[in-house]
């Protein structure tokens, strides 16, 4: 099986060992990495503020689909990791404003910290 790097500098450069997102030529299916709310040109947080974070982090992931070929339409799961999930009300309100019905199957997840002081990150599988 080979894999195909998806790669843009419309999303932050990987803050570890991993890719951007990765597609197989078996399936077509791209699995992306996790995206926090970092500045593409910076590599910085964006703001300490929760929804300012959740607005870029799906910035970061829509830019990541659509250097794959993709779009918004083609997220078939998505996975929510929160540091507060008393803010998940916040987290869906945006979400619901982004992403287009029908929605993709998706997990939240509880998690203690994310990479760089984030509180958002999101991660997504996108068929073409």
């Amino acid at each position: 099986m080979a894999k195909d790097i998806i790669h843009t500098d419309a999303a932050p450069t990987a803050v570890g060992p991993y890719s951007q997102a990765i597609a197989t030529d078996s399936s077509r299916l791209v699995f992306l990495s996790g995206q926090i709310g970092l500045e593409p040109g910076t590599g910085e947080l964006v703001s300490e503020n929760f929804e300012g974070q959740v607005r870029q982090s799906f910035a970061n992931m829509q830019a990541v689909i659509e250097a794959s070929g993709g779009t918004l339409d083609n997220i078939v799961k998505l996975t929510l990791f929160l540091t507060d999930l008393s803010k998940f009300a916040s987290a869906n309100a945006i979400m619901a404003e982004i992403i287009p019905q029908p929605y993709p199957a998706r997990s939240t997840i509880g998690v203690a910290s994310l990479p760089k002081g984030a509180q958002f990150e999101v991660e997504a599988i996108v068929a073409l």
